[in-house]
């Protein structure tokens, strides 16, 4: 009797994460292979699975309909440029949270914590404001100021840094260490896997971003990827579906190659048992 509880248990378990997976694959391989099939494809029914013969050219036409060399640009030095600076200002702030005793230090926190819990749609209307009257709408500048700090990375990162035994630290400094030799030789090696899962989701999050580069953008000089992808219904028309997800593959590339050089550091994150 157990045995057979035992097996319908793992049976019925194998075919929920059969679903749970098909539920994020399935988009996806529809989506590639959409972008290699030829418009008349895309309008049969029942629709295609497998293109007859691949359309690579697909991905030629949805580069051709727009400056996304230029698109392209702009989303690499918004994106790293954001991910830089958060981490300059992440890292400082998660160690004097975790390691330091200091007048309102609960109080600070609970305004990160308040921070983290805030939408960005409820404050993008005041920082829109406040991007037009230091009149630099026209560059890049709006797309990364407002998001030069990350209130869930210095959470996270503080969560670490506390689990770091504080003898460490003052054996460090008997020996000498300044604080910036102690965070750079101690605390993020001993924190790296941490600050590759907080440099992906913010990577992921800036790379897809559509809401705030649509609404602070009106040219294309300072348009991201993403806005580009998404003028492709426009230039191309809506039901040309293989140059739209083409598009859409170029957007999703760079994603699955940084989730790979990261993947190891993230399952290190989230397995994270204690320093030993």
């Amino acid at each position: 009797m157990k045995t057979y509880e035992f097996k319908y248990w793992t049976i019925l378990e194998i075919i929920l994460k059969a679903a749970v997976l098909m539920v994020f694959i399935v988009p996806f391989l529809w989506m590639i292979s959409t972008s290699l099939q030829t418009f008349e494809e895309t309008m049969t029914f029942p629709p295609t699975i497998i293109p007859v013969m691949p359309q690579w050219v697909n991905f030629v036409d949805a580069m051709k309909a727009g400056p996304f060399l230029t698109y392209g640009i702009n989303s690499v030095i918004i994106t790293v440029s954001i991910i830089v600076i958060q981490l300059a200002v992440m890292i400082p702030a998660a160690y004097s949270f975790a390691k330091y005793k200091f007048a309102g230090k609960n109080i600070l926190f609970g305004m990160v914590l308040l921070a983290f819990m805030v939408p960005g749609q409820v404050t993008f209307i005041p920082i829109y404001l406040m991007m037009a009257d230091w009149g630099i709408g026209k560059t890049l500048l709006p797309q990364i100021i407002p998001f030069m700090s990350s209130a869930f990375g210095i959470f996270l990162m503080r969560q670490y840094f506390m689990q770091i035994p504080q003898e460490i630290i003052e054996a460090a400094k008997l020996d000498n260490a300044s604080e910036f030799k102690i965070v750079w030789n101690i605390m993020i090696p001993m924190s790296k896997s941490a600050l590759a899962t907080i440099a992906l989701f913010s990577f992921v999050s800036h790379w897809n971003d559509y809401f705030w580069p649509l609404i602070m953008t009106d040219s294309a000089s300072i348009r991201p990827l993403t806005i580009g992808i998404a003028m492709l219904r426009m230039t191309e028309g809506i039901s040309n579906w293989n140059i739209i997800m083409a598009g859409n593959v170029v957007l999703v590339v760079p994603i699955l190659i940084v989730y790979l050089f990261c993947y190891k550091q993230i399952v290190k994150a989230f397995v994270y048992s204690g320093i030993k």
